[in-house]
């Protein structure tokens, strides 16, 4: 019998996260049955989608929501041998007996050099939802000028080199001076930090006169509304993430984009990466082939230690890490 732990939502978040609202289980698991594994974590993400999710999908007393890389080992299930590593969506335990049902197996031909923990970021959910954000719903195009805010995160990070990647003008709005800087690593041609410049719609007109085509939307709120205004006519906007609504205790309202939508012709669709998931062994063959060719970089921030899970999901909240937060076990 393995001893394993578990985070609890022990009461659903009221505005920002605190600790209270999280409770440290502790139980005894038992042996896996004909058909099932036994899987320990080795490495753990932390999200923002979690924040919202976790009101909408979750009661308290769950555990709470999220994805790991695990490794079997004990297996009572042939497609998985004991030793081999796999994507669980079982949140954040450091054990879980699984049918194998929910699990991913870390694609045949992961490269040696590269850490298993880039299955949770660049080449994970992350990276196909900046690689369908792009492709699926902007249609972005050769020399089309691309906004993306958020821009040091997992996604966003992502989101700037593929749109590099396919000879597109790329700005990036980010909340320091060191996520500014690596960003201009990155490659991206215009990068700014919103906290700190006079005037958010005078630093997205400076960095793109000509207007934007696209933009790859993380954050919502009052940047959105400053950020339409700026789109060319017929531009679209994927809409990935609210990060600046998530906490709030009374919703935001207004000013409202309609208007500017009409006028602009503009469209803006919603999307989360699991719709083409048809797409996803290929997607993943793809992203893994830009990073050994040195297209694709990726950072990561790593929280050590399993008992520090609800603070680094609340240094993602706000905005510690650049690149994809992980906790690794």
């Amino acid at each position: 019998m393995v001893q394993a732990k578990s985070w609890i939502l022990a009461k659903h978040f009221n505005g920002f996260p605190k600790d209270s609202d999280f409770h440290l289980k502790v139980e005894e698991l038992p042996e896996p049955k004909d058909g099932e594994v036994l899987l320990e974590a080795v490495f753990l993400s932390v999200d923002p989608y979690m924040r919202p999710f976790s009101r909408v999908h979750m009661k308290e007393g769950d555990v709470m929501i999220g994805s790991q890389v695990a490794k079997v080992i004990q297996s009572k299930n042939p497609a998985f041998h004991v030793g081999s590593h796999v994507v669980s969506r079982c949140g954040w335990r450091t054990h879980a007996v699984s049918d194998g049902k929910d699990l991913t197996p870390i694609m045949s031909d992961w490269a040696p050099d590269v850490s298993f923990s880039l299955a949770l970021g660049t080449i994970g959910m992350p990276g196909l939802t900046a690689l369908y954000g792009i492709e699926e719903v902007l249609g972005l195009q050769k020399n089309e000028t691309l906004l993306v805010n958020a821009a040091a995160g997992a996604v966003g990070t992502v989101v700037g080199q593929i749109a590099k990647i396919k000879g597109c003008k790329v700005v990036g709005s980010a909340g320091s001076d060191a996520k500014v800087a690596y960003l201009k690593e990155l490659g991206f041609d215009e990068a700014f930090n919103y906290k700190t410049v006079p005037s958010l719609e005078e630093a997205l007109k400076k960095a793109a006169p000509e207007g934007y085509d696209c933009f790859f939307e993380n954050v919502g709120g009052h940047f959105s509304t400053v950020a339409l205004p700026q789109m060319n006519n017929f531009g679209r906007i994927a809409v990935c993430g609210s990060i600046s609504t998530y906490n709030d205790g009374t919703p935001q309202t207004g000013p409202y984009p309609h208007l500017t939508m009409i006028f602009k012709q503009l469209r803006m669709e919603g999307f989360m990466q699991n719709r083409w998931e048809h797409k996803h062994p290929e997607s993943l063959k793809r992203l893994m082939a830009w990073l050994k060719e040195g297209k694709l970089k990726s950072r990561e921030h790593i929280t050590k230690g399993f008992e520090n899970m609800p603070a680094a999901f609340m240094g993602l909240l706000q905005g510690e890490n650049i690149g994809k937060a992980i906790v690794a076990v």
